[in-house]
């Protein structure tokens, strides 16, 4: 069962990657957060897609949790793109990502108590962790109480969202849930149009859906679309003791755009630059190491 959803994350931080670059170089333009919390948020209509296969079904019990799960991710995407517009999306994106697997290490606690983990499993989650915020920092790094609100507030909501989901797939087959929860989050990002200067912000000719950039969001948001479906298939697959270890498996994503920044800056430098000195070098080896380290604990134990 641990190869199972160990496989089916390891894929979905690939196609992150992927969509992180993406987004990396669209968001180096001028687009506005209510802007890219809009545009991604529309993508998840291709949730209808799934009608053929699903059924609509859902407990009344759930109901409530399918909305909250929503609205948690609206506003975390929200939140993350303010950030991303006032600082570095580099740093952005790492900071979330680092600090998320602790805030699911505490919701998952709170919802269903304490989790029985084997030492391997603790050991295992200890060198992830490590391994992500090593891998993660930045040379220079100054934060301010704007920075640390923001990318704080982000981190818990799309913390809330691994919870809700997966107290979702705890009771319903894993295509109904995802269905409803990425629909509603479809639903829900409409209202924006309501207001003035969300409709200019959205609309304006130099936004994310300009000539320019069209390309390179519909590129990020096809494989952010792809890593959601896969994570949230890896989250339904999971022990609920296991879902920090999960998410604390973010570094992978950080080692494979790691390779691709290295690829891309080495034989297309025109498209990507980026600083790579030898200790930024070792340092990645470092969190490299710690990383296959804790993985290969998880598939040896």
């Amino acid at each position: 069962m641990i190869l199972s959803w160990l496989l089916v994350i390891i894929l979905a931080y690939l196609f992150f990657s992927l969509a992180y670059l993406g987004d990396k170089l669209v968001l180096a333009g001028p687009p506005k957060a209510i802007s890219y919390t809009f545009y991604v948020g529309m993508m998840n209509a291709f949730a209808l897609l799934l009608l053929p296969f699903t059924r609509l079904t859902l407990p009344s019990n759930l109901f409530g949790w399918v909305i909250a799960d929503a609205i948690v991710f609206v506003l975390g995407l929200y939140f993350m793109f303010s950030a991303v517009e006032k600082f570095e999306v580099s740093k952005v994106m790492t900071t979330v990502g680092a600090v998320q697997p602790i805030f699911v290490f505490i919701l998952a606690w709170l919802f269903w108590g304490p989790q029985v983990l084997e030492k391997a499993d603790v050991l295992a989650f200890s060198m992830l962790l490590l391994g992500s915020i090593l891998i993660s920092m930045e040379k220079e790094f100054k934060s301010s109480l704007g920075y640390i609100k923001m990318t704080l507030i982000a981190a818990l909501m799309f913390s809330f969202d691994y919870i809700f989901s997966k107290v979702v797939y705890l009771s319903v087959p894993f295509l109904a849930g995802l269905f409803w929860m990425k629909f509603l989050v479809f639903i829900f990002v409409l209202p924006l149009l309501l207001f003035k200067k969300n409709r200019r912000d959205i609309f304006n000719k130099q936004n994310i859906m300009g000539k320019k950039t069209k390309g390179l969001f519909v590129f990020a948001q096809s494989a952010g679309g792809i890593a959601n479906i896969l994570q949230a298939f890896a989250i339904s697959l999971a022990p609920v003791a296991v879902l920090p270890i999960v998410n604390s498996l973010r570094g992978v994503q950080y080692i494979f755009l790691f390779l691709i920044t290295l690829f891309i800056s080495a034989f297309f430098p025109k498209i990507l630059k980026e600083e790579i000195s030898s200790s930024i070098i070792i340092r990645k080896i470092v969190s490299i190491i710690l990383i296959v380290a804790g993985l290969a604990i998880l598939i040896a134990y």
